[in-house]
């Protein structure tokens, strides 16, 4: 009973066709492939149930109820599929950020498709390859057909919107410069600057990687009142034009193409390059994603150094003399189970705070301790999956978060990926093409902006503004930007035609800046000199 009403439940989990048959649907998707999948870019949740039983509810919804005083509610995934979304007098889309579902999916709390319990089994491929976009497209015609949005990340602390007040949100967003709830990770080389530039953040040991900006965030939106609404990224990509430009739109759909991060490595006390580094590592193209996992984009980094210590440096291709068949053997006997001697094969350059590592794919590469990177790259997954191909890790022990400390099996590597994708880039190829130096574009004394050398292959350009004045700039109504503050206490981001429309940013802080805002300008509250460094697309 329901304020006296009578009330009747149905969960969608009885719609579903039998946990085998679901199996037997993910199946082309989880692969044979023991660290990725293939993106099931077709797919819609209707896939998964069973007719005769869609069937059967809309026969009961299309009944005239016994009595007008009675309810009857249709609770979970696939309530609203296009069989039945006409035969409600109300629908609610109850939303839910990505990292707390991630945590569910983690700790084996998450309830799958079609159970009525959570299932400690449940595969992460089958959530980043298939069902992610089952849900995806779901949501996308829900939430245009909904009359109430139910923002529901906290049971207990629920929060319910109109539809026509959830679209003049997501219309504001769209407007301005957007700042998204970064997320703090540890890791095998994980750090400890982040105690010193961030206010404490409970239960965090160690930062390795540091997310700033990127899809797999959440916003929070001051509605007014004093409440917040927490809403996931994908849904400001409800507005892809807005945000994106239309070229991105046309060409990736649903992809948010860039993403920002930083990656500690500050230690009080010295420790060996095994432990302050990252794994050694390169990454796919879009070829080679399209072809072996259906993804839109491939993974396309650049390193700006933001902070040098004592011994700073990047690992990046191999020496001049290094034998690379012998690398492999090695990497393939060790497994990242025996330790061998990686100083033999890989370049490790000293670097210091400006300096710019262009890491296309296929480039062996990875943060070499002692400095703190701002890594500006490109997104190759709507779901935000990660494509890295580890080659070797040191054979070291790994971070255990319940134990907080390093005492987790060594991680697995991806040698057969890592191989195949290798462009065997050396020493000279690096020093010639891949250490990116800052040009001049515009300057006037006061103000500079700094554009840095790139080559073909690199889809984005990473400019660098220096300023105490006023700095003007411009979206050109068609690149999406993300700015990060590298230098300075904070900085204003106003718009020029509407100055209403702005935000700040603190240090090591970064927004997205919609296509669609147009010129703006960067301010420094205080008259200081302040430092600006950008990620756009090179083509809108």
């Amino acid at each position: 009973w329901a304020q006296g009403l009578p009330l009747q439940i149905i969960s969608t989990a009885d719609l579903f066709r039998p946990a085998g048959e679901i199996e037997e649907y993910r199946r082309p998707f989880v692969t044979d492939d023991p660290s990725f999948g293939r993106v099931n870019s077709t797919g819609l949740l209707e896939d998964l149930l069973d007719p005769k039983k869609i069937s059967e509810l809309k026969s009961l919804l299309s009944r005239p109820p016994a009595g007008k005083d009675e309810a009857l509610i249709v609770l979970g995934p696939g309530a609203a599929v296009p069989a039945l979304e006409e035969h409600y007098g109300l629908r609610f889309y109850a939303d839910f950020t990505m990292q707390p579902l991630l945590w569910q999916m983690w700790d084996g709390k998450l309830v799958p498709f079609g159970a009525g319990q959570p299932a400690a089994d449940y595969l992460w491929k089958k959530y980043y390859y298939c069902d992610f976009y089952l849900l995806l497209r779901q949501k996308k015609r829900a939430i245009a057909r909904m009359d109430y949005y139910l923002e529901a990340v906290e049971p207990q602390n629920l929060k319910l919107l109109p539809a026509a007040g959830y679209n003049a949100v997501v219309d504001e967003l769209v407007k301005g410069p957007i700042k998204q709830v970064k997320i703090t990770q540890p890791g095998p080389w994980g750090s400890y600057r982040f105690k010193e530039i961030y206010d404490e953040i409970p239960g965090l040991e160690n930062m390795a990687w540091n997310e700033l900006a990127g899809i797999e965030l959440s916003l929070l939106i001051d509605v007014g009142g004093g409440a917040l609404l927490n809403m996931p990224s994908q849904n400001i990509m409800q507005r892809p034009v807005q945000l994106v430009g239309e070229y991105v739109h046309r060409t990736y759909p649903d992809l948010l193409p860039l993403q920002v991060w930083l990656d500690d490595g500050y230690f009080k006390e010295r420790v060996p390059y095994e432990r302050a580094s990252m794994p050694i590592h390169n990454h796919p193209d879009t070829d080679y994603v399209r072809r072996n996992f259906n993804e839109p984009l491939g993974r396309y980094e650049t390193y700006y150094i933001v902070e040098a210590y004592e011994d700073a440096g990047t690992m990046m291709g191999f020496k001049e003399d290094a034998n690379l068949e012998e690398y492999e053997r090695l990497c393939r006997e060790s497994n990242n189970r025996k330790v061998f001697d990686w100083r033999k094969f890989i370049c490790r350059w000293p670097t210091n705070v400006g300096d710019l590592f262009l890491i296309p794919p296929g480039t062996e590469h990875g943060h070499g301790g002692f400095q703190m990177i701002l890594e500006m790259d490109t997104g190759p997954s709507v779901a935000g999956t990660e494509y890295s191909f580890f080659t070797y890790d040191f054979a070291r022990p790994t971070w255990d978060d319940k134990a907080k400390s390093m005492t987790a099996p060594p991680m697995k590597m991806h040698l057969e990926h890592s191989f195949r994708n290798n462009k065997w880039r050396r020493e000279k190829y690096v020093q010639d093409h891949l250490r990116a130096r800052p040009v001049v574009a515009r300057g006037d004394g006061d103000t500079r902006l700094d554009r840095y050398t790139t080559i073909a292959e690199m889809p984005f350009e990473i400019e660098r503004f220096v300023f105490a004045k006023p700095m003007a700039h411009s979206t050109e109504g068609r690149y999406l930007q993300i700015p990060t503050l590298t230098v300075g206490k904070s900085v204003i981001i106003r718009s020029r035609h509407d100055p209403a429309r702005q935000t700040s940013l603190d240090f090591l802080q970064a927004c997205l800046i919609p296509a669609g805002f147009g010129d703006y300008e960067f301010i420094s509250p205080d008259g200081s000199q302040c430092t600006v460094v950008m990620i756009r697309l090179k083509r809108s």
